[in-house]
Parts: structure tokens; C-alpha cells; sequence
């Protein structure tokens, strides 16, 4: 064995490799509950894209009528459930995945904002996951039209006509999105080859470039402390512990512990209540027939929701520019937290009650706005206050939650921060 690494190691550094990132790759000894959530994420991609690979075999992007008058790509869909062996299992797991993986991303920018991940040295860092975020919102989006449901193409009908309030360039650019002038065969043909080819590619480079950058400058701690600043006399952080074999341990526990929830919801509730796969999208797509409520998925409701709070015009310009814009600067703001937070200290443990009390509206901002996405926004009613322009409150507090963090983040009393990670 040690004659074929050796043999190995003189064409390509896996031995150092290795090392550098898993055997003598030193992680803080105080990583607690909210630090599964990055390595579950790199596991979920792998499910997709094993998952999507088999999908593909059987799946045909066509949106031209068969002989029984359906859809070929919705039949070839209805094909891989029915006929397939095991095919409704891999798209369960495919659709269930693309659900988990969100769940997961959102964990695991949530745990960045408690500890204050995305500030220095780590801004880079903080950036290409912001990327990988929108890399994967383009991902869903378009995989979301692949099964030619009523209500995915409904769906990307509505958003794709967004770019339309563009100013001088939205028509055009709409169209050369779709392909057509309506969400045609021209346009799933497109989004096929973006969701199983270009973007996957894109996802997996932006990845390995994460954890690369995260090698780089190191793992953070829930005590915001940079470990190797103390180091003993080998050269080892003295507060680090090496990845392997204490932290892979750890990420297989909840490896397992997150595979057997993912297993419930696959094989007890898919589609869990319209939330992980709608009603109407187990309907042929069809022009003539608009769903009741033509919402997107509830990982996109929140961003979905404020688009559609603005209802109001505003300098000569239109709501619904505006909607689109307050749509994107949501996404965009989170790449300016390193520069936008002014706290002395990193983690949530040792700030005052200002950037705590900012990150729990924050977080009940979010999670409404993700609630009232789903619904007809003449039907929210949130049992308190009926007619109040909920969508509206919760925009305004989640934009303030960055738009005011150098000043709350800059009058707010800290603690001091201890030499030493703490095992608490």
C-alpha cells in the first residue's frame, strides 16, 4: 500500500492533499450544533447530482404534444414515476433534495450571522458562498420548470416577465430568456441544458473555491476567536483540534441524523403538504388554465413576498421596477455585511442586546415574508390587525436590519472577549 501511494504521490499530491485539508487541517475545538450545517450542504449536492444524473436518462425536454395530447416532457415525468424501476424514489429524492438543500443553506448563512463569519479575514470567503446562494436560486428556478406542471409554467411565466420592468432593455431581455415571446419548447430546451449542465458546473466550482478559502484563512468559532494566532511549540493552534478523525466523526453522526429525517419526508410525505411539491404542478402545463394562486416555492416566498410589497409609484417610476429592484438588492445586501457590521467582536455571545434584538426581527421578518409569499396578499389576514400591509412592515425590517448595522452595530455595548475558546 505504501509503494502505491508513494506511486500516487509522485504523479499527484493526494498524500498532501490530504493532510492539508482534512488530517492537519486544524478546526476550533468548540464547534457546536450550527457548524453540521456546511458539510450537510456539500452532502445534499451530491444527492442532486447523483439524483439529477439518473433523472436524465429518462427525462426528455420537449414540450411538444404526444400522441395522447400531453406534454411529452410532463409524460416523460409521469414515465420515470410509473413505469421506471424505483424512478419515483429518485425523483422524490431529486425534489425532497432540492428543498433540503435550502433548509440547509439557509441554516448554515443563519449560524454566519450569530457568529460573524463573513467579517475579516474571511470576506472572500463570505462572498463566493453569497455566489453559490444565487447559483443556486438560478438552479431551482430552472429545474423547477422541467416537469411542465401547470404550476412551473405558470411559474416561470410570471417570473421570467419580471424583466420586463427593466427599463429600455426588460421586453428584449425577457424574450431572449424564454426564447419566444411566451415560455415555450424553446425555453425548457434552454433551461435544461442550464440546470444539468452549465450551472451544476458553475456550483461545483464555486464550492471547491469555497472550501479552499476556508482552508485558507480557517473555520470560525462560536467565539469568533482566531485560533491560529496562539500556536504551541509545533507550530498547532493550541484552541484546534485536526479535522479527521474528531470532526468527520461528527459530520457522519449528523450525516446519519439528517438522512433519516430526509428519508421520512421521502417516503411518508414527498410532497408535505403542497409545501415540497404543489397540486397543480402534477397537472399538465396548459396556456388556458392559470392556477388559483400561481406562487414559487417556499424557499423562494420570502423574496417572492417582497417583490410584490411595494404597491406603490415613486418618482415617476413604476411599482413594479421597484418591486423587481428591492427583489434583487434583498439578495445582494447580504455581500455587504463584512463592510456593513462595525462591532469590535464577532460573535452573537458577546454583543448587546442592539445586534441581538436586529437579528431576531431579521429572522421573524424573513420567516413571515416567507409565509406571506404562499399567499393572496387580499387574503393575509395574520389573525392580529386584519388590512395591515404586513408584506410591507416586514420589508421595510428586514432592509433596516442592514441598512442601519453600522449604527446599531457601532453603539452597541459588547463584552470582552476571552484569550481562549471557551468549550461552552
Amino acid at each position: 500500500m505504501s509503494n502505491l501511494l508513494a506511486w500516487i504521490d509522485d504523479r499527484f499530491p493526494l498524500t498532501k492533499v490530504w493532510r492539508e485539508h482534512l488530517s492537519e487541517y486544524y478546526a476550533p475545538r468548540n464547534f457546536n450544533f450550527w457548524y453540521f450545517f456546511g458539510s450537510l450542504a456539500l452532502l445534499v449536492l451530491v444527492i442532486q447530482i447523483v439524483s439529477g444524473i439518473f433523472l436524465t436518462m429518462h427525462y426528455k425536454p420537449d414540450a411538444s404534444l404526444n400522441a395522447a395530447g400531453v406534454p411529452v416532457a410532463f409524460a416523460s415525468v409521469e414515465y420515470i414515476m410509473r413505469d421506471v424501476p424505483w424512478g419515483w424514489l429518485i425523483r422524490y429524492i431529486h425534489s425532497t433534495g432540492s428543498s433540503a438543500f435550502f433548509i440547509v443553506v439557509y441554516l448554515h448563512m443563519y449560524r454566519g450571522l450569530l457568529y460573524g463569519s463573513y467579517r475579516g479575514p474571511r470576506e472572500l470567503l463570505w462572498l463566493i458562498g453569497v455566489v453559490i446562494f444565487v447559483a443556486l436560486m438560478a438552479e431551482a428556478f430552472m429545474g423547477y420548470l422541467l416537469p411542465w406542471g401547470n404550476m412551473s409554467y405558470w411559474g416561470a411565466q410570471v417570473i421570467i416577465s419580471l424583466f420586463d420592468a427593466i427599463p429600455w432593455i426588460g421586453p428584449a431581455l425577457s424574450e431572449w430568456i424564454r426564447g419566444d415571446f411566451v415560455v415555450a419548447d424553446a425555453t425548457l430546451n434552454r433551461f435544461f441544458a442550464f440546470h444539468v449542465i452549465a450551472v451544476p458546473l458553475i456550483l461545483v466550482m464555486l464550492v471547491f473555491l469555497h472550501i479552499v478559502a476556508l482552508h485558507k484563512v480557517g473555520s470560525n468559532n462560536p467565539d469568533g476567536i482566531e485560533i491560529k494566532k496562539k500556536k504551541g511549540p509545533d507550530g498547532t493552534p493550541l484552541d484546534g483540534i485536526p479535522f479527521h478523525p474528531y470532526y468527520t466523526v461528527k459530520d457522519i453522526v449528523a450525516t446519519v441524523v439528517f438522512l433519516i429525517l430526509f428519508a421520512a419526508v421521502i417516503f411518508f410525505s414527498p410532497e408535505l403538504g403542497g409545501w415540497f411539491l404543489e397540486h397543480d404542478n402534477f397537472v399538465q402545463a396548459s396556456a388556458l388554465s392559470t392556477p388559483t394562486e400561481i406562487v414559487p416555492l417556499w424557499y423562494f416566498t420570502p423574496f417572492y413576498s417582497i417583490l410584490r410589497a411595494n404597491i406603490y409609484n415613486f418618482l415617476w417610476i413604476d411599482a413594479k421596477i421597484w418591486g423587481v429592484f428591492f427583489m434583487f438588492l434583498s439578495i445582494a445586501m447580504f455581500a455587504f455585511l463584512p463592510w456593513l457590521d462595525r462591532s469590535p467582536v464577532k460573535s452573537i455571545r458577546y454583543r448587546g442586546w442592539m445586534y441581538k434584538t436586529a437579528l431576531a426581527i431579521f429572522v421573524v421578518s424573513f420567516i413571515v415574508l416567507g409565509y406571506l409569499g404562499t399567499k393572496n396578499p387580499e387574503q393575509v389576514d395574520l389573525i392580529l390587525l386584519p388590512n395591515v400591509h404586513w408584506a410591507g412592515i416586514c420589508t421595510l425590517t428586514y432592509f433596516l436590519f442592514f441598512f442601519l448595522m453600522p449604527i446599531y452595530t457601532r453603539l452597541d455595548k459588547t463584552r470582552p472577549v476571552p484569550e481562549r475558546v471557551t468549550s461552552k
